[in-house]
């Protein structure tokens, strides 16, 4: 399996950078990472892109919640991708609905235009869609390089059969990602059961508090961050199918 490209989701500067030492091979930079994922900042991107030695793709992702933009969202991913393009990224993610449930393909080809020459995924908003072979054909449509997906299901894992016929249909003309509770116990399944060549995840462990003082303001809700050892626990398996 050494021609599986393995990209990991980031939420931080830290979490890039953990994802690349534990052998990433691509990285999805974002924010806010427990809401979903937006856009990360200006200065994430550029940290990022300045110290990493492996691809970035940067999340274009105004808010969260669902995939149907208005002029105002559209206005500000379009200044997103001008800025991640600027900053040094290499691609970017993103993905527009409409009413209806389908894909946007005026708008997503508008963006995807936009982002050139970078690559672009057409992410999870896949996963929403009313149709999933249709929504296949109209992100091919839009020029997009690959698209994002657990098979329309919670989990990459409980989507498999989905994403097994999304790869058939798809053949050469769209790579298919599988993203979504993928762990070290379950991606070579993943990987063998659906034919996919990319696959996406977090390792996200939970990050300690190191207050010593905690206000009773503070939710103490705790954040979670990439955790290099995921990385490399995955990367391995992977690897030792070679």
């Amino acid at each position: 399996m050494s021609n599986i490209l393995f990209e990991v989701c980031a939420n931080s500067l830290q979490s890039a950078v953990a994802a690349e030492a534990g052998g990433a091979d691509r990285i999805e930079l974002c924010a806010q990472l427990e809401a979903g994922g937006i856009t990360p900042s200006a200065a994430t991107i550029k940290m990022a892109a300045a110290q990493l030695h492996i691809p970035i793709y940067i999340l274009i992702r105004p808010r969260s919640g669902n995939f149907l933009y208005d002029a105002y969202d559209f206005d500000v991913m379009k200044e997103d991708i001008l800025i991640a393009k600027s900053l040094g990224a290499a691609g970017v993610v993103l993905g527009l609905l409409t009413a209806d449930g389908d894909v946007d393909v005026e708008r997503t080809t508008e963006l995807v235009q936009v982002a050139r020459p970078m690559s672009v995924t057409f992410h999870r908003a896949f996963d929403r869609a009313r149709n999933p072979l249709t929504a296949l054909e109209d992100v091919i449509k839009t020029g997009a390089d690959r698209i994002l997906t657990s098979g329309q299901a919670a989990s990459a894992y409980l989507g498999m059969d989905l994403m097994k016929d999304l790869v058939v249909q798809a053949g050469d003309r769209i790579t298919i990602l599988a993203g979504a509770g993928i762990k070290p116990e379950n991606v070579l399944e993943i990987i063998h059961i659906t034919g996919v060549a990319e696959v996406h995840a977090s390792c996200s462990a939970i990050v300690r508090n190191g207050m010593d003082y905690i206000s009773f303001l503070d939710s103490e809700k705790p954040h979670s961050a990439t955790d290099a050892s995921i990385v490399k626990e995955i990367v391995t398996r992977i690897k030792s199918e070679i």
